[in-house]
């Protein structure tokens, strides 16, 4: 039930997976990235929590990265948040704000600042029980990088990184996993609709902090995940929780557009993880994938029904696998997942990618 699961796959044609290299943000125009949502994009904050249980820092979690070291990372490797890091010109995401509060934020956040939390979401009771930092927590963490930074930097400085910085959401998916879970017999656009508050809540808070630049990474085809899938008997998606997904995208796509009208000054680049995803699943031999409805690490029917642990089963040939675990991406699927986000056309993201967005 944790993570927020399923990421947004890549879902458009390798010319653009060529470009994405050719089109990296120099250095000289880097702007700052901050991160905001689920284990999607965490790259470690949970490990920095006491009291929760919803962790990635043991194997075989990280087995591809660098001297095969679990990060905290939800994934084999790097995640999404990492590889659209590194297109915008940065070595990786930045590092998670409680390890930066250890050691020396003023220091080692003048690049970005991570904040996101596996398995929270946007309404603040998502998670609260698996004591993980909500989003309103991390928006609150985020004031507190502004204010070091205006003790740095100065005023008119710090309002002129903060705007030309690119704020990455990756948020939603816990909150309607929780919806089914829970059995709730609130309408469902009723249900949505409450998302959709949060959400402009939210936008607006980082806002008025100073944020212009607002890269909305949605909800894919939550019923597609291994986790899901193993209840259906044939083993396919949950046509019931991806209706909810389509649905929540939409409702999205007409908030932003709102707010845009709204806030002077606001861009933004709204990634359609729905039909990226639904892409991949329709065509996998497209883009070299092998399985795309069952665990590389886990336990059980699709290797989803257990979670990944240091005596799960592991697959060797990870690069043909979708997902890394019962909700999570591969290293592979997350690198293709953020060239689409960064180079991709209209079908994919709106109104603008997010490599023009970081031009701005």
């Amino acid at each position: 039930m944790y993570g927020s699961f399923l990421y947004l796959i890549v879902g458009t044609f390798f010319a653009i997976l060529q470009l994405s290299d050719a089109t990296k943000t120099s250095n000289s125009t880097m702007p700052a990235i901050f991160i905001f949502g689920d284990s999607t994009a965490d790259v470690g904050t949970n490990s920095f929590l006491p009291k929760t249980k919803i962790k990635a820092n043991f194997p075989h979690n990280g087995i591809d990265f660098p001297n095969s070291r679990p990060t905290g990372r939800f994934s084999n490797g790097l995640n999404s948040a990492d590889f659209l890091s590194k297109l915008m010109g940065q070595k990786r995401s930045p590092q998670p704000y409680l390890f930066l509060l250890k050691a020396g934020l003023r220091k080692r956040m003048f690049r970005g600042v991570n904040f996101a939390s596996g398995a929270s979401g946007l309404l603040d009771q998502t998670g609260k029980h698996l004591n993980v930092v909500s989003l309103s927590e991390q928006i609150k963490q985020f004031e507190t990088v502004r204010s070091n930074l205006t003790l740095v930097k100065g005023r008119g400085a710090t309002k002129n990184i903060i705007a030309n910085s690119v704020f990455a959401i990756s948020v939603g998916s816990n909150d309607i996993f929780g919806y089914f879970e829970s059995q709730s017999t609130i309408d469902p656009a009723v249900f949505i609709g409450s998302l959709m508050t949060a959400y402009e809540c939210h936008i607006e808070s980082l806002y008025n902090l100073g944020a212009r630049k607002f890269g909305i990474i949605g909800v894919p085809p939550i019923g597609c995940c291994p986790s899901q899938r193993i209840h259906n008997i044939t083993g396919g998606c949950l046509e019931i929780e991806n209706t909810f997904a389509q649905n929540f995208h939409s409702a999205l796509d007409t908030l932003l557009k709102k707010l845009a009208c709204k806030l002077s000054g606001m861009k933004y680049a709204l990634g359609n993880s729905y039909e990226m995803t639904i892409n991949v699943i329709n065509h996998p031999q497209l883009f070299n994938f092998s399985y795309v409805d069952r665990a590389c690490c886990g336990e059980g029917w699709l290797n989803a029904e257990k979670s990944c642990t240091r005596k799960a089963k592991l697959c060797s040939n990870r690069n043909e696998y979708l997902f890394w675990d019962l909700f999570h991406p591969t290293q592979y699927a997350s690198e293709l997942a953020a060239k689409t986000l960064y180079n991709g056309g209209p079908q994919f993201v709106t109104p603008i990618n997010f490599a023009q967005l970081a031009a701005y």
